[in-house]
């Protein structure tokens, strides 16, 4: 058990958290949610021993061990491939080296075949007769073949580094295990095998992740970092939303009742507190003015965009055909025909050739051979996956930034639009080219709500939002009555949102009218 006691966190006059007190127990695992900068990985940090809280401490059990995702995927490259799995395990490593250190000794004595026996023990009794082949299976299952175990870690990809680095933390099986943000550059496949892994897994799991999908997959408890605390919930993130949405509501909705009340209280006592014959009812009401309770709410760092995506022109029954189309490279003799209604997800193992392909849809690139057409009816609007044209070098404030794309150009029209997007204030005036990638995203939507396109073409839009960004656009997209094509690594926006899936693999070799999980369940 690994148990939180009154720990508090505060960096200057910034206070991230205070008096936080928990308990995560065995067989349970608990997501660890919250907003940009609200401290989520400082939390794990603390639970780690990284960083040492301003007050309070963080205990676990005697004879436990804890084991951590590692960040930085260089840190190993000195360290062959196997031996950084097994690195996961610190004690045994240390157990392994120092035998190997007494065992090579030209001199070996009693005393070093004394301690050689307690390393042994110790040794057999940690599974280290195991470890090595259970390092090769876990790597083995994460797509890192045998022929690479031995070479060192500077000779794999940053994607085969993120698996190593996985198989080190799940490695030996911990009794702790935290992950900061696990899923981060998986595929699809390696993914799902991590989600069935931790749901095997018996001892105590603490992640920290943005992909809504496997927090509602692997989660029995969501702790929510806000309002300076950080509050246990039972279930996954799905009911976490839910349940924190619903006593919102609750709580302002008794809010508007008091308030009601007290006006009506107030009123009374005004008319009446000089009327003699009302004077006992007037200081009733006095009496219970006072015992009214109108909760103040604190300001919560979690902050939801008001994204919404209408279009005036009705869509006709021509929207799109696509004939023989061929990109070098990319794609070649690629056939097919969107519907009314289609929201379609569109899938390949080769991202840049779906790139390629949206870009060729919306006349960007020219397609060495084949046709698009269009339906007269149809007005396009493109998120691409790179949206460094718009901003690179730009010197125009966000105002006049969206004034670009809006027939508007009054100013108060505009911050009005930024506000709903969460740039109030003196940040509509910020350049835009020092823009984070979270706050780019956001002014790209902004602009394709302002085309009113009937038709949306989304190239991983979810790129550097975070989770209340990410829910309001999964929200918007699921509500919106046009036609659109979606690509996207958050599993949870492709089900909710696409009901029809084409995978290209050079060509289209598959198109249903299934959601996502069912194309999953079924492949």
């Amino acid at each position: 058990m690994l148990q939180v006691n009154g720990v508090s966190l505060q960096y200057g006059s910034k206070k991230l958290f205070e008096d936080v007190n928990l308990k995560f127990t065995k067989g349970n695992c608990y997501g660890i949610i919250g907003a940009n900068g609200a401290g989520k990985s400082t939390f794990l940090k603390i639970l780690s021993g990284e960083i040492e809280p301003n007050k309070g401490d963080v205990t676990m059990d005697k004879n436990e061990r804890m084991s951590v995702l590692a960040q930085d995927q260089n840190k190993f490259d000195g360290e062959t491939v196997l031996r950084t799995v097994m690195l996961g395990h610190r004690r045994l490593i240390e157990i392994m080296d120092e035998k190997d250190a007494l065992y090579a000794r030209p001199d070996f004595s009693e005393a070093d075949g004394e301690r050689a026996a307690e390393l042994e023990s110790e040794f057999a009794e940690l599974g280290g007769w195991e470890a090595e082949s259970e390092a090769e299976t876990l790597l083995n299952e994460l797509d890192i073949p045998s022929s690479c175990h031995q070479m060192l870690m500077s000779e794999l990809d940053a994607k085969q580094k993120v698996r190593v680095l996985l198989a080190q933390a799940l490695f030996g099986n911990p009794d702790i295990l935290l992950l900061d943000e696990p899923t981060n550059n998986l595929d699809l496949k390696t993914v799902r095998w991590l989600e069935n892994y931790l749901l095997d897994f018996e001892n105590t799991i603490i992640i920290v992740s943005h992909n809504r999908h496997f927090l509602n997959k692997v989660c029995t408890h969501i702790c929510d970092v806000d309002f300076g605390k950080i509050n246990l919930y039972l279930g996954n993130y799905d009911f976490w939303y839910q349940t924190s949405q619903l006593l919102a509501r609750q709580q302002r909705d008794a809010n508007k009742k008091a308030e009601q009340r007290a006006a009506e209280l107030k009123d009374f006592i005004a008319r009446f507190a000089a009327n003699a014959s009302k004077s006992r009812q007037a200081t009733s009401r006095k009496k219970e003015l006072e015992k009214l309770t109108i909760t103040d709410f604190k300001p919560s760092l979690r902050k939801y965009p008001f994204i919404e995506f209408k279009f005036e022109r009705e869509i006709g029954n021509d929207i799109l055909c696509v004939e023989n189309l061929t990109k070098e490279g990319y794609f070649h003799d690629l056939d097919f025909t969107v519907q009314k209604g289609d929201k379609v997800g569109i899938l390949c193992n080769k991202s840049t050739s779906v790139t390629m392909l949206y870009d060729v849809l919306f006349g960007k690139v020219e397609p060495d051979k084949g046709t698009v057409k269009w339906g007269k009816t149809i007005k396009t609007s493109y998120f691409p996956l790179d949206n460094s044209e718009f901003f690179n070098g730009c010197e125009l404030s966000l105002v006049q930034w969206l004034s670009q794309f809006s027939n508007d150009h009054y100013e108060e029209f505009l911050r009005g639009w930024l506000g709903r997007m969460l740039f109030s204030g003196e940040e509509a005036l910020k350049q835009a080219k020092v823009l984070s990638g979270g706050e780019k995203v956001r002014c790209m939507l902004s602009k394709m709500m302002l085309e009113g396109g009937n038709f949306l073409i989304l190239d991983e839009p979810t790129n550097h939002l975070d989770l209340e960004s990410i829910t309001s656009l999964n929200n918007a997209l699921t509500a919106f009555k046009g036609n659109l094509l979606l690509t996207s690594h958050d599993q949870e926006l492709m089900n909710t949102v696409c009901n029809r899936i084409i995978v290209l693999d050079g060509t289209k070799v598959y198109d249903k009218n299934v959601t996502f999980d069912e194309y999953i369940e079924n492949i």
